[in-house]
């Protein structure tokens, strides 16, 4: 599958939220690399008049750091959920460091943060992690079936390596916890032997995006 990679300027870059716990989210992105069949996010962009087939396309935020350097000084602290609508640590991240140096502006100006990825990348950023007050890294991992990752998250890194990300970040002292949502199919007794160990929180979510359910 073709990529398009385009890069646009924004106005905002926190956004109010709506999920309990969280008061902010930021998105460095609009669209998605892993194109996980099942994202609830390709219904929220298509709102903002974005119709590309989901995991066909990547717009950078090219000027977000220096707007949410701005916001940051003006507004109230909360914790900030890095991303709520496409992954902070997709492979063009890698290139940009747009949720890098997002994450060193929270850091400075003393924001909580709870970081949700499936990808290793966010290995990359441990230094970052240690100068919060308050910052817990999540990875998502909905199966322990690299058959079904394959179809359903086709473009997303291996069951193994998010796995083995958990337990570098609490080895390397960072509050981690892994979240389980949608639950697709798998042997959970294999996949909590894998990562009880390794992780302070388990968030369990439900398959509960009915419009996709039928695609799918």
């Amino acid at each position: 599958m073709g990529l398009n990679i385009s890069i646009i300027k924004v106005k905002n870059a926190l956004s109010r939220s709506g999920i309990y716990g969280v008061q902010y989210c930021l998105n460095p992105y609009r669209g998605c690399q892993h194109a996980c069949k099942y994202c609830y996010a390709e219904l929220i962009v298509r709102k903002t008049g974005k119709n590309d087939r989901w995991g066909s396309y990547v717009d950078i935020k090219d000027n977000f750091p220096e707007i949410l350097e701005r916001e940051v000084q003006r507004g109230r602290k909360g914790v900030v959920m890095v991303s709520s609508v496409t992954d902070p640590y997709q492979p063009v991240e890698a290139k940009t460091f747009l949720t890098r140096k997002s994450l060193q502006i929270l850091a400075d100006n003393n924001f909580p943060v709870y970081i949700l990825t499936k990808s290793p990348l966010v290995l990359r950023d441990i230094d970052i992690f240690r100068k919060f007050e308050e910052c817990e890294v999540g990875i998502t991992i909905t199966t322990d079936n690299e058959h079904v990752r394959k179809i359903l998250e086709p473009f997303a890194p291996s069951v193994e390596s998010r796995i083995l990300a958990v337990k570098r970040l609490k080895k390397e002292g960072v509050k981690t916890s892994v979240f389980i949502g949608p639950i697709l199919p798998m042997k959970p007794e294999n996949l909590l032997r894998s990562i009880e160990n390794f992780v302070d929180c388990i968030y369990i979510d439900r398959m509960n995006y009915k419009f996709k359910v039928r695609s799918i």
